[in-house]
Parts: C-alpha cells; structure tokens; sequence
C-alpha cells in the first residue's frame, strides 16, 4: 500500500544529530568502543534539589493538568530570573511554558510566520531552525558567515539580506553550532537594524550561562523596551540545569505574542509536564553553584579540545567562547563533511556531526559535554584519522 503524506514533510528534514547521536548509542550497544561527541547535552547529572522537588511533587500528587501556559509559581520564578539575569522586566503573564527549549522555539515560529514569510537565520545554524520555518510554510534565507568573521553576522549583512517579506530574525548567541557570543555592541547593532526595519528577533538564549573568559551574554530586550517590543526570548532548562530529558523550555515575549503561542500549545500539547515545572521552579530558585564547576569544567575540556584539533593536518578551529561545540574546519583533509564523519566513524569508531547538517560542508560540530578521559580518547583517535588522511 502506498501512503500519502503531507505535503510539508516533503519540505523538512530528520535532524542529522539526533541519528548521528542513535547510531553511535545502537553500535555501542552491539559491543563495539565507539567514542560519541555527537549529544549536545551534559554529561552531568541533574542537581539533586531539583530532582527532589520533582519527587515531592509527585509523592504529593501533584500529577493533574495544570494551566496550558505553566503553573503560575514557574512562571514568576522565570520573570524572578529574567530580572535577576537579564535586568529585563515581564509580568507572569508574558511567560509561556512550553515541552522543550525546542518546543518554545517551534511555537514562536509558528505563531509568527506563515506562507510568504522570510526568516533570516545565520549560517552555520541549529539545525531544527530552517525545518521549523519550513513547517510555518514561510522561507528560511541565510546569512554565511565563517571562520574570518568568527561565526558572526554583521549589521550590513543582515540590513542587505532584510526584504519587505522578512518577518523573523533568529540570533543565538551563544551558538549551537559554533559557540560563538556576540558582543553586547555586536548584538545591539544586529537589534537596531531589526528595529530600523520593523522586524521581529527570536532570541535563542539556552546557552546563556555556558560562557568562558572574557565573553557577556546579553539580551536584545535588555537593551530598552523599544528592542523588548519585537524580542521573543527563547530559553530552557536542558542545558545550564542539565534536564534535558524533563523537556521544560520557556519563552518571554509581548503580550499578545505570548497568549497567541499559548492558544497554539492548547490545541497541540497543552500543558508541560506538571511534576518537571515544580523542578523548574527548584532549578531557578534554589543554589546556582553548580554553574562554577560546571563551567570550569567544560572550559578545560575545550582548551585541551582545541589545542589538539589546531594540531591535527587539516584542520582549522575557532576558539568558541560559549555553549560546548567545536566546529572544527575539515576541509584541509580533501574531504566534505559527510565523507568526513562517515569514514572517522567506520575507521576509527568516533561520531561527530557533518557541518552540513548546520549548513557548512567544510566543518563538524564537536560537543565536548563528555568527560576529559572519553575526549582524550577521542581525539586521539581523530588525529590518527586526519594524520593518514593528509
């Protein structure tokens, strides 16, 4: 029998790094010493505080539905964080709770855009960013950037890619793939063409609290409420909290953007999880130490990362300043992203991500959310790999 599907999955993609991250687990599962730097999320456990407030939350029954938007105890914690963090003011009411940073991401887009559409999405991007856009039936149009602009879109990029059909910028800073941060200069020259031009930002802020040396995150709706006015924040638990199995994102946006994505969860999948929001809570309002160690802890693993891939034939690589990617250049080895990673995982048993996946051939995305011993064998394993490739 021949099935028909819809139209729009003709349009859209599987995400390349959820089947790189399955077939590493499926051939470790078979027995075989694979060495997987394809997961992007933490290899540390959830704080104990916030899996206790989940137990208690179930222990209680607190097991029901609860408002689509979130328990309104989440949702102030979250304007609590965003004044605390941020210095960016929202009422509950401009919160919305969603499945996922993912979900958050999906909701907004779709709220937003529709048939005619233009979003702006710098290349290299997260890979679900042009599927959604796709899925909103509007047209996702890249920005390239690489490594002599340090993965950053600039102003007069972004004002001569604008159209009368833009409706969308998506900025990530820090990014997945590349962990590049922008400036708080950079990022407001980014938000004043978006004003100029009367465009809305989608601001992808997980990563926010994985920064390293040097480097600030800042907000575009920090910058005043002109710039709050068209920023729809885009945030969650996954990966400063490391939850990312609770599936708990959450959003910030004007008023009527907001009761307009939690119109849309009504009739898709209603409510978060209810026990996971009372975590949410615990992770937002309780101790934060763990961002220390955590943070140590991956700027060591991308130091010792980075200095090895800089010594590999072949390869090129940006220092990143947030998240835990590298996005290595490859094409030094004379061979494409997919070549690359398909050869690296049947000769040496590694699994790294082809850079097309986020829009670039010449790289692969490298998470380094893995402990020091895993990446040390790792890499070894890679600089043999490009050593006979040279």
């Amino acid at each position: 029998m021949e099935y028909k599907l819809a139209d729009r999955m003709g349009r859209i993609n599987p995400s390349m790094t959820l089947a790189i991250d399955a077939k590493a687990k499926e051939m470790i599962k078979s027995g075989i010493d694979v060495v997987g730097f394809g997961a992007g999320e933490p290899d540390f456990d959830t704080p104990d505080h916030i899996k206790q407030a989940a137990v208690d939350a179930l222990s209680s029954g607190f097991t029901k539905y609860t408002p689509v938007a979130g328990i309104v105890e989440l949702r102030r914690a979250i304007t609590h964080k965003f004044e605390r963090d941020n210095h960016v003011s929202y009422a509950p009411e401009q919160i919305v709770v969603s499945c996922g940073g993912k979900h958050t991401c999906f909701n907004i887009i779709q709220v937003l855009c529709q048939q005619g559409d233009e979003v702006i999405i710098s290349s290299p991007y997260w890979v679900s960013y042009p599927e959604m856009v796709k899925l909103a039936n509007a047209e996702p149009v890249f920005v390239e950037t690489d490594e002599s602009t340090g993965f950053k879109m600039t102003p007069d990029q972004l004002r001569q890619t604008i159209t009368a059909r833009t409706r969308l910028v998506i900025l990530n800073s820090p990014s997945n793939p590349t962990g590049a941060v922008y400036t708080p200069s950079e990022l407001q020259a980014l938000a004043d063409v978006c004003l100029e031009k009367g465009v809305y930002i989608l601001s992808d802020e997980i990563y926010e609290h994985l920064i390293y040396g040097d480097a600030c995150h800042r907000s575009p709706a920090s910058f005043g409420p002109e710039y709050k006015a068209i920023t729809i924040i885009a945030h969650g638990f996954a990966k400063a909290w490391s939850m990312t199995g609770w599936r708990l994102g959450f959003c910030a946006a004007p008023l009527p953007i907001a009761k307009a994505i939690t119109t849309l969860q009504s009739h898709s999948t209603s409510n978060p999880v209810s026990f996971a929001q009372k975590g949410g809570v615990a992770a937002l309002e309780g101790p934060q130490d763990h961002l220390l160690e955590w943070r140590a802890a991956f700027q060591k693993r991308r130091d010792y990362a980075l200095e090895r891939l800089q010594a590999m034939p072949g390869v090129i690589c940006c220092q990143p300043e947030g998240a835990f990617y590298l996005f290595p250049n490859i094409s030094g080895t004379g061979l494409d992203s997919i070549q690359f990673c398909e050869l690296l995982l049947e000769e040496q048993k590694v699994a790294v991500v082809p850079g097309i996946a986020f829009g670039s051939d010449a790289n692969v995305r490298i998470s380094y959310a893995t402990d020091m011993s895993t990446i040390e064998k790792g890499l070894d394993r890679m600089d043999a790999f490009c050593r006979s490739h040279a």
